[in-house]
């Protein structure tokens, strides 16, 4: 499958292939579906938080593999989770690029009731694409992404949940992990395997002898203003009780009409290859067009910065995955 588009390629054939999306953040429908009536009462998440440490990523800069922002904000990272209570534990290796580049790989992953027996995996992808070759302006393809939806937004809303865990332990273990290396693949080729390199150094290599969560939730670009979040393909194939609790927690608790009741395409990212480990995981990502078109408008350009992204989209997907911790 070719990775046309973001640190994801998309199925062909039957399903067809995602091309670029992202939006406003004035009057969303994150902020509309809050509006809905909740049956449920949703756990405390702080989109402003969230959001404050989506800006913190972005203040280093690009994080591209390689770099002293990089270095920087994985620094950061592994100590917001310190702070916030977390056992940490870091993987760092040299990992080959599809174009040559040895790329210096470090996954940070804090644990919450580390000795729980009962787990599941929170993921998103810390890193930045080196290339913003979907800019429309060609002379920007060789410039970095700043990334502020396509990575910075998932690990915000990782980082505001171990904030609230630390304040409100859940009943279940809870591991946090910030994967490096998603996003430096091709998007010339059909090749999935030059994707999420730090995911696939991680299944390959556990930071845990043995472990196996119950599942695990992936969060990619969910800081857009109008986002909306279709039941990915791979994760209904292989994770599709997951799904829909998550989906149903989100209808629950108000999020009905940003988390869509209607599968979406097929998408190559970090959760196909936890699955392929044998963890049942799904991928909340934003995808326009029912589904079936692209990503926000912003996606693999210089402008994926923090004027698109929505504390609204954040609290959408923030509370629905912490309510679904807590409902554990």
């Amino acid at each position: 499958m070719n990775r046309i588009l973001y640190n994801i390629s998309v199925a062909a054939a039957s399903l067809t292939l995602l091309a670029g999306s992202c939006s406003s953040t004035s009057s969303n429908k994150a902020q509309a579906a809050s509006d809905e009536q909740p049956t449920v009462t949703a756990a405390p998440f702080n989109a402003d938080s969230a959001y404050a440490y989506v800006a913190a990523q972005c203040a280093f800069g690009e994080r591209v593999p390689n770099t002293e922002a990089h270095r920087r904000c994985g620094d950061y990272l592994a100590a917001k989770l310190q702070q916030f209570g977390a056992v940490v534990t870091e993987q760092t290796a040299e990992i080959k690029a599809f174009d040559g580049t040895t790329l210096h790989m470090r996954n940070i992953i804090g644990s919450y009731n580390p000795d729980a027996e009962r787990r599941m995996l929170l993921l998103a992808h810390w890193d930045c694409r080196p290339w913003a070759d979907n800019d429309p302006d060609p002379s920007n393809h060789t410039k970095p992404v700043m990334g502020a939806n396509d990575g910075a937004s998932g690990v915000g809303v990782l980082i505001e949940i171990a904030r609230q865990l630390q304040a409100k332990s859940a009943n279940v273990g809870v591991d946090i992990m910030l994967v490096d290396d998603e996003d430096w693949g091709d998007s010339t080729a059909a090749d999935e395997e030059s994707w999420a390199l730090g995911t696939q150094y991680w299944t390959e290599n556990m930071h845990v002898r043995g472990y196996r969560p119950a599942f695990g939730i992936l969060l990619d670009m969910v800081g857009a203003g109008d986002a909306t979040f279709y039941k990915e393909f791979y994760s209904m194939r292989y994770a599709n009780g997951v799904v829909q609790e998550v989906w149903n927690t989100a209808k629950q608790i108000g999020y009905g009409s940003v988390f869509k009741d209607k599968q979406g395409s097929a998408i190559t990212d970090d959760h196909v290859f936890v699955n392929r480990a044998g963890i049942p995981c799904i991928d909340i990502i934003d995808t326009r067009n029912d589904g079936n078109g692209g990503f926000f408008p912003y996606w693999h350009t210089v402008d994926d910065t923090m004027q698109h992204i929505d504390p609204a989209t954040l609290k959408a997907v923030g509370a629905t995955v912490l309510t679904t911790i807590y409902s554990m």
